[in-house]
């Protein structure tokens, strides 16, 4: 008999970013994507977030492989940190493969990691697994799905997709392929949700053309364009459009120069001749000359074009005349770092035009007609969203029970550390893990522990609080009234009666404190500090950290 498949969500289920998924049958397992995501916790010295690898320690002798769907940061960001506990082959498209050793190679981990390059509709067989690869658009290039055929059935990922016949480079998303698997039997689709609360279809890349086109009729000064790094159709928009209005376009930032450089040498953008200049260059030309391409369509305050707004980037400000184009959508949470960014650069004298003047931006995911197309090609017998927050996958089932004709009992959803079985006839979640998350450092490269990133948020908004305990080495008995030193807490501060009273609870633990207790300064220590915790919340509400030092004389 066979056995059932095990799909464990480690990240990207009911949040945006962290996408990652383990796949098991028997006693092997796929892990496909490791993506990043970017964390409220960013204030307290985090960049970013990845899935808490630590998980699957307990199948590392399981997991034979890591696929790739694409190369966004949501998808392969976490890779490294992945394969520094699990060094297994890693597949993916070409242009994947190209961002993904470049960030391999950051962390010094090219010559011990094995990439399998594929193509399209080629089959790849991992143990137990046949993996065949779908081509499908997105807003990137070099997009799969994956088929992945088990004894116990077929599960179809997406990936992140929408049904673009017109992609502006590359094939069409391959529907065939889908049809076929369709008319072959699909247990399972595990559909990305981004889009499932957005009605009829998701336009083509090629809808912004006439926009651009317009802005660089129009814009008589320098044009300044902020978009996705990783938006290679856009990128390749920009540069068609320049080249159209005999302007010259100049790259500036780090992961903007990157993927341009990766694009071009793998024959996906396709750059004109002399097209690209230096930023000397640039400074040198009349600025109805000149586009310059940037980093930074979300405010991040080190990307280009906060800096180009700000204090200027090497020598470069924008001024008077000069058309900043933000094309790119606003991710959940930056919406008060891009306010902030557009109101500088309005002071800068620039006219600012965004997704919502304008058609510069169209979405890379599924809406929902775009949904109803797939799943009518695959037929599965469950569809299991996946991608995006928990109200887009409730949207999801809403939207194929009502106007798609699903049994809602065949659309299941899902949460991170759910393990739902899948076998024909049968989906049932069997156990709930307790899946959490990496913090990285804005450094990039260090980890940082769960508990670090709360301790640091508590101390933020609660403050800390150190009693220091002064006893007698033999008797134990206090020397000295407790002194308290607080930092941040609610009430403590510059508060005589408060601190007399904070003095009073830590003498009173002390006084009756067991000689076991006074013998043990890690006990005492704790005493003290239960005792403080109490007291505090009893009069303030407040939770600080509290941090005991006795001293024996």
């Amino acid at each position: 008999m066979a056995k059932a498949i095990e799909i464990i969500p480690l990240g990207g289920i009911g949040e945006f970013g962290m996408n990652c998924m383990a796949v098991r049958y028997g006693d092997e397992m796929l892990i496909l994507d490791a993506g990043m995501g970017f964390p409220e916790e960013s204030s307290y010295g985090v960049d970013v977030c990845v899935p808490d690898f630590d998980f699957l320690d307990e199948y590392k002798d399981d997991i034979t492989a890591i696929i790739l769907t694409h190369g966004h940061e949501d998808h392969l960001g976490a890779l490294p940190y992945l394969l520094k506990k699990f060094n297994v082959p890693v597949y993916c498209s070409h242009f994947t493969a190209g961002l993904a050793e470049s960030k391999l190679e950051e962390h010094e981990l090219t010559r011990d990691v094995l990439v399998h390059r594929v193509e399209p509709r080629q089959v790849v067989e991992i143990g137990a697994f046949s993996v065949e690869f779908i081509r499908v658009s997105h807003s990137l290039v070099d997009c799969f799905s994956l088929a992945i055929t088990t004894p116990a059935g077929t599960i179809i990922h997406t990936g992140d997709y929408k049904v673009d016949e017109t992609p502006v480079i590359g094939e069409a998303i391959d529907l065939r392929t889908f049809r076929r698997y369709g008319q072959e039997g699909v247990l399972a689709l595990l559909s990305d949700s981004t889009n499932a609360t957005v009605p009829g279809r998701t336009p083509s890349e090629r809808a912004v053309i006439p926009a651009f086109q317009e802005i660089f009729a129009e814009a008589e000064g320098r044009i300044i364009v902020a978009a996705f790094a990783s938006s290679i159709h856009r990128l390749q928009i920009v540069f068609d459009v320049a080249q159209q209005y005999d302007r010259k376009v100049c790259v500036l930032g780090r992961s903007m120069l990157k993927n341009v450089e990766i694009a071009e040498r793998l024959g996906y953008l396709d750059v004109h001749e002399n097209e690209v200049i230096s930023l000397q260059q640039a400074k040198q030309m009349d600025d109805s000359d000149v586009v310059f391409l940037v980093t930074g369509s979300q405010g991040e305050p080190r990307a280009v074009l906060m800096q180009l707004a700000t204090q200027g980037y090497k020598g470069l400000q924008i001024g008077d005349g000069d058309t900043v184009v933000l094309s790119a959508r606003i991710i959940p949470g930056n919406e008060r770092a891009i306010s902030r960014l557009i109101g500088d650069i309005y002071k800068r004298g620039a006219n600012i035009i965004d997704e919502k003047r304008r058609l510069i931006h169209v979405s890379g995911h599924a809406s929902q007609e775009d949904i109803r197309i797939l799943v009518e090609a695959v037929r599965p017998e469950f569809v299991v969203p996946i991608h995006g927050e928990y109200r887009m996958l409730y949207r999801h089932k809403e939207y194929l029970k009502n106007h798609v004709g699903y049994d809602e009992e065949h659309i299941v959803l899902i949460e991170n550390g759910d393990v739902l079985e899948l076998e024909e006839g049968r989906a049932t979640i069997i156990d709930k893990r307790d899946v959490k998350r990496t913090f990285i450092d804005e450094s990039g490269f260090e980890e940082i522990e769960y508990e670090t990133v709360r301790e640091r948020k508590q101390l933020a908004y609660d403050g800390v609080l150190t009693p220091v305990v002064t006893i007698n080495e033999k008797s134990g008995a206090l020397e000295a009234t407790p002194e308290i030193v607080a930092r941040g807490v609610i009430g403590a501060e510059g508060a005589d009666g408060m601190m007399r009273d904070l003095q009073r609870v830590v003498t009173e633990a002390v006084e009756s404190a067991t000689s076991a207790e006074r013998n043990d300064l890690s006990l005492l220590k704790e005493r003290v500090r239960v005792e403080l915790k109490r007291f505090v919340q009893r009069e303030t509400g407040a939770r600080p950290v509290i941090v005991p030092v006795v001293v024996q004389v």
